[in-house]
């Protein structure tokens, strides 16, 4: 599992047909100090995760058994943030 903020939207309109619906977006991967720590992933999700969020993501297998449907997926948004607590003290990221 990754923790990550999203920075921005994927549009594809020709895409697998498990995928319709799902909405994509662009994960920087980042550390729980909030610095960028790996390369930028395309992350699909159901609960309306938007840019600025800070997110849980699930990537591999687990992915594409994240939604009720197999779906191929190698990144999905499986939660949002409200804060995060890093050695007893609150992070803004």
């Amino acid at each position: 599992m990754l923790l990550g903020k999203v920075i921005g939207s994927v549009v594809s309109t020709v895409k697998d047909e498990r995928l319709i619906g799902y909405k994509l977006l662009l994960v920087q991967p980042i550390s729980p100090q909030g610095k960028p720590a790996g390369e930028t992933i395309i992350a699909a999700t159901e609960i309306n995760a938007g840019e600025g969020d800070l997110v849980m993501v699930t990537t591999g297998s687990p992915a594409g058994l994240a939604f009720s449907t197999e779906s191929p997926l190698d990144a999905a948004i499986i939660g949002i943030l409200d804060r995060l607590e890093v050695e007893g003290k609150d992070k803004k990221v």
